[in-house]
């Protein structure tokens, strides 16, 4: 069943759940680089500034889909005792795969923030926004993340997500979804138009919104920005607000 036109329709539908947040001390992120147009859309809907969070897992030795930790910008770094405690990871191996998944980081965070400083997350509210849900292992991350850079309160918020995702995400205290199936099959059925977002598409997004922030005008680039998107080319949450098909 397709629910969303597109990523900036979902990102509307979406900013209609979180009302709740306007005028308050919360910032929102987007997971680059699908959850950016539909943060977009939030943070405009509810005058909240709006940034990304870059995060990388570091995965075991030749099981790389097995999370050992993850890091995130500012020196953040996040490691699952238990994992590296049963697969025996080296202190050696770890530090070489930080390595080398810091330098991937930094070189995107470069990429997208263009010298521009993060959005100090100290004592505020980290809404973290992508296009949707499958696993939960991103979003698992970047709460991890968030938190560890200072934020008071995490909240995950998407369009689409299968109802145990959204109900069992460990790190976040507030898990808001538009439509929570209970037959998931992937988070692009639900979209009409689920096109890849580009580097560049990113990039103007997020400096619009720097200059909503800052009072000047943001039409032009946002919309083309935007209208290149519609085109084809561990803590349980206390609070869980979805749609379901089956309530």
């Amino acid at each position: 069943m397709i629910v969303f036109t597109d990523r900036l329709d979902a990102g509307r539908q979406l900013a209609t759940r979180l009302e709740h947040l306007r005028g308050q001390h919360a910032v929102v992120l987007g997971l680059p680089r699908g959850g950016v147009p539909v943060a977009f859309e939030v943070a405009q809907a509810l005058d909240l500034p709006l940034d990304v969070i870059v995060v990388r897992k570091l995965g075991v030795p030749y099981q790389a889909e097995l999370a050992m930790g993850a890091i995130g910008e500012g020196g953040a770094r996040v490691l699952d005792a238990r994992v590296l405690a049963a697969t025996g990871v080296s202190a050696k191996d770890l530090a070489a795969i930080e390595g080398r998944e810091r330098a991937e980081l930094e070189e995107r965070v470069a990429r997208l923030r263009r010298g521009r400083d993060p959005v100090d997350l100290t004592g505020r509210i980290a809404v973290i926004v992508d296009d949707g849900i499958a696993t939960g292992s991103t979003a698992r991350v970047a709460c991890e993340v968030a938190r560890h850079l200072g934020a008071a309160r995490v909240i995950v918020a998407v369009p689409v997500a299968p109802v145990e995702a959204a109900r069992g995400l460990p790190g976040a205290d507030e898990v808001v979804c538009v439509w929570a199936p209970t037959e998931f099959m992937a988070v692009g059925n639900h979209y009409r138009d689920f096109s890849p977002t580009s580097d560049g598409e990113v990039i103007v997004l997020l400096d619009a919104a720097a200059r909503r922030t800052q009072g000047a005008p943001t039409c032009g680039d946002a919309q083309t920005a935007t209208s290149t998107s519609r085109s084809p080319s561990a803590r349980s949450p206390s609070r869980v607000v979805c749609t379901s098909p089956n309530p």
